[in-house]
């Protein structure tokens, strides 16, 4: 079992950048993929990024495409969401989470473990 938390959310300007973190506890790091979701009031939750457990492999959603970056580090059981550009239709809670597959899955049912999420608002 692995245990995930996200931090760096805040609100910042149209336009402007932040970069989510999420540390890894629990079974080891390097066996999982790791995906980053976000969920918009009133809205479901949607796939943003994913990346394998070796980290050669990403997968982004086509409105943030360009934008965002996901990258991990092993050897210190994070991965990141570096988000530049940002647009007032970014506003959500973004959630990190955690896929035992071998796969770089981007459904959020293939994700057992989920972070409590942090808030990103976008000014316009």
């Amino acid at each position: 079992q692995v245990q995930v938390v996200e931090s760096g959310g805040g609100l910042v300007q149209s336009g402007g950048s932040l970069r989510l973190s999420c540390a890894a506890s629990g079974r080891t790091f390097s066996s999982y993929a790791m995906g980053w979701f976000r969920q918009a009031p009133g809205k479901e939750r949607e796939f943003v990024a994913a990346i394998s457990r070796s980290g050669g492999i990403t997968y982004y959603a086509d409105s943030v495409k360009g934008r965002f970056t996901i990258s991990r580090d092993n050897a210190k059981n994070t991965v990141y969401l570096q988000m530049n550009s940002l647009k007032p239709e970014d506003t959500a809670v973004y959630y990190c989470a955690a896929s035992i597959t071998a796969a770089v899955p981007i459904t959020a049912y293939e994700y057992a473990y989920w972070g409590q999420g942090t808030q990103v608002t976008v000014s316009s």
